[in-house]
């Protein structure tokens, strides 16, 4: 497995690992309803055009397996991670820990006190096994659709 930097024209490839994970793992925990407002079954262009935007803004780090992208992870300096998305072959083959092991050492290089998310259902039970612990409950609406989530937070240096 291979940890890099996201390449220019890769941004709608990590679309397809979006997507895939969405609806291949995180469709036991969602409605169809709201699996099709987090994630589009086709994508318009304006869906598109913000995603593409959203990827060279945020600069994930990408897990290659092969070749082939397996998962993709940000983490923006204030220790905030907008996206972590694991493709669902490669679910439970090290992808996440290895994109996880990466953001906190680059949130470590970036002087981070914490790393936080906003996280899905499905992803709870992983972020927790890292240490993450829920700092409150959300129900974001996406597309009219309301999602449940929660804000997990875990610190990465001791406060004095």
């Amino acid at each position: 497995m291979r940890i890099r930097a996201v390449a220019a024209g890769e941004e709608l490839m990590l679309l397809a690992v979006f997507q895939s994970s969405v609806r291949g793992l995180a469709c036991t925990y969602y409605s169809p309803a709201q699996i099709d407002a987090w994630s589009p079954p086709e994508p318009d262009a304006a869906f598109r055009r913000q995603w593409v935007e959203r990827i060279r803004a945020n600069r994930p780090w990408v897990a290659e397996i092969d070749g082939r992208l397996a998962g993709f992870a940000d983490v923006q300096p204030s220790g905030y991670i907008d996206q972590f998305f694991v493709a669902p072959e490669y679910a439970g083959q090290g992808v996440g820990a290895t994109l996880m092991r990466q953001l906190h050492a680059v949130a470590r290089g970036a002087g981070a006190s914490s790393l936080f998310a906003d996280v899905s259902l499905a992803a709870q039970p992983f972020f927790a096994r890292w240490g993450f612990a829920v700092e409150s409950e959300g129900l974001p609406v996406v597309r009219g659709v309301a999602l449940r989530n929660a804000r997990m937070r875990k610190a990465l240096v001791a406060s004095a």
